[in-house]
């Protein structure tokens, strides 16, 4: 058996050459030292169709696509959140039993990964893309028909099965195109589009149901998805592609520095990573990426689905067990139920807003609750774009102060904000309503809330992405299984929960938040002992998974 203390510690990287001893593919950027210093992870083939080799313009069109097809599912998704007691009315359902749907499609977009992701990973995740849209349509085409409980829950369990890809297919895609050092901006872009649209969905609905009634309101969201269903199979590409996994760009104990110094005290356990004839120098790469071999895809053929495999059957079946697996290693089960805690506070929120603006003193119409949502969506935009892209910055310089070696803990000192944001705003949206504050007040709140969340959830799921980013899509898999399950779980406890009363609810909630969100400290102290004792099976998982593209 290999000594886990031999191998390379999954996740750590030199991601800045400021010793200027590799060799292999750095960033071009010859106005900018600094940026020309950093070390492309992972590094790119000579392959001209590899996606990390793709052009700037190609690779934002593509995330382009994916923020379109996590905008679309999240309005079908959630569009109904805020006309529940409309919708009561009409069919007859109890208002407890929509609530339930809602629960078991949070669930079954967790577990359903187990079977979708996969799929996706095995024949490609374009064609496991736009068949999620299509089932999306078809679930939202079908609400307004529904008429009994049993309906109404089969539905969901399809939704959340179909439409499973949104939450742990997208990072995969995102981890595809970009490298170590630039992904943390398009997880955040990620999240705020997760969350922005289920907050989008809910605010326009209410206008739409003032205009049209509800069952129009679910014919808009299938429109909206057939119109993304059209741009996705004319512009979305397929992004698996078969790498061989380097070990040798990770962090190792088997290259140490013979006197380390303060400011080299991190590369006492580097191997510095070194061009291979599989990849290229810094000397050698061009804007132009002139040196790229091998004929480029045509569009035509970018436009096949399913058309090419890219694992076995074998790893097939075993991706459906081994996320399972991976929840042992406690860096996996914490991103998961950090990024679960987050989803908490976002469903407390939804279930608490239109209760308490449109009661009393408020008296909100439904299209002005939903009017409130603008609150949460700012919020977002401010906590994703402080999590991604100042979270990427502040990753590099954090690398430089430690001899260019990156840990995937060093970006968690962000959640620091989380400790006093995440109390402060779930005190004043819920005391601030049992005490009648001016509206603006809990808007404010809202916005808090959400902000915390976009944090917490973009600094999860790239901790969990730069810890084993080799097995990320089972990675995703356990993280979103975790997430859901309690998310599930947390459903049936939230009205026992409010019959403290808003005060007592919000304060110990408050108090509950900053309890979970000091658990970064104790990530901060351990996970990297964590990484280091995980090596060994992480490893053999790698092996094991061959040259599978995720």
């Amino acid at each position: 058996m290999t000594d886990s203390t031999a191998l390379p510690i999954p996740g750590s990287v030199y991601l800045v050459d400021v010793q200027h001893q590799s060799d292999a593919p750095h960033l071009h950027k010859s106005s900018n030292r600094e940026e020309s210093e950093i070390v492309l992870n992972p590094p790119p083939s000579r392959d001209v169709n590899d996606p990390l080799n793709w052009s700037r313009r190609r690779k934002i069109l593509q995330v382009a696509c994916v923020m379109l097809y996590t905008t679309a599912i999240g309005i079908g998704t959630t569009v109904f959140y805020s006309i529940l007691e409309p919708i009561s009315d009409d069919t007859g359902i109890p208002l407890a039993t929509l609530n339930q749907g809602t629960g078991y499609t949070f669930l079954l977009l967790g577990w359903g990964a187990l079977i979708n992701q996969p799929l996706a990973l095995t024949f490609g995740k374009r064609g496991v893309y736009l068949l999620s849209v299509l089932g999306n349509i078809a679930v939202c085409m079908w609400t307004p028909y529904i008429k009994s409980q049993g309906q109404w829950i089969a539905s969901h369990i399809v939704q959340g099965l179909v439409c499973t890809p949104v939450e742990s297919l997208c990072e995969v895609s995102i981890s595809d195109i970009f490298f170590t050092h630039e992904r943390g901006r398009y997880i955040g872009m990620y999240t705020l589009f997760l969350f922005g649209s289920n907050y989008f969905a809910p605010m326009i609905s209410g206008f739409i149901y003032d205009g049209q009634g509800w069952n129009w309101v679910m014919y808009w969201a299938a429109i909206i998805n057939a119109v993304s269903f059209v741009l996705l199979f004319f512009l979305m590409e397929e992004t698996n592609y078969t790498r061989s996994q380097e070990k040798d760009s990770n962090v190792s104990d088997e290259k140490r520095s013979s006197s380390p110094s303060e400011d080299s005290k991190g590369l006492q356990d580097v191997k510095i990573p070194s061009a291979s004839p599989a990849v290229i120098s810094v000397h050698e790469r061009s804007d132009e990426l002139s040196h790229l071999t091998g004929t480029p895809s045509t569009y035509l053929s970018r436009l096949a689905i399913f058309n090419k495999r890219f694992g076995s059957n074998d790893l097939l079946l075993t991706m459906t067990w081994r996320p399972i697996a991976l929840l042992r290693f406690p860096v996996v089960f914490w991103a998961g139920f950090e990024y679960g805690t987050c989803l908490v506070w976002y469903n407390v929120l939804n279930a608490t807003c239109s209760l308490i603006l449109s009661a009393a003193p408020y008296n909100f119409r439904a299209s002005f609750v939903g009017l409130a949502y603008l609150g949460p969506l700012v919020g977002m935009l401010i906590g994703t774009f402080y999590s991604g892209y100042i979270g990427d910055l502040f990753s590099l310089l954090y690398a430089r102060r430690k001899a260019g070696v990156r840990e995937p803990e060093d970006r968690l000192w962000l959640m620091s904000v989380c400790l006093l944001l995440c109390p402060a705003s779930l005190i004043l949206w819920g005391v601030g309503a049992a005490h009648g504050a001016a509206w603006p007040a809990l808007v404010v709140g809202m916005g808090m809330i959400s902000c915390s969340t976009g944090v917490g959830s973009a600094l999860s799921i790239g901790y969990a992405l730069d810890a084993y980013r080799e097995m990320a899509g089972e990675v995703m898999m356990a993280v979103i299984i975790v997430r859901n399950t309690l998310s599930f779980a947390i459903g049936y406890g939230i009205n026992p929960w409010l019959g403290m009363g808003l005060q007592n609810t919000f304060i110990c909630a408050a108090f509950v938040g900053m309890g979970i969100n000091m658990t970064f400290l104790g990530v901060m102290r351990w996970g990297k002992g964590w990484r280091r004792r995980s090596a060994g099976q992480y490893w053999a998982y790698v092996e094991q998974g061959g040259t599978v593209a995720h």
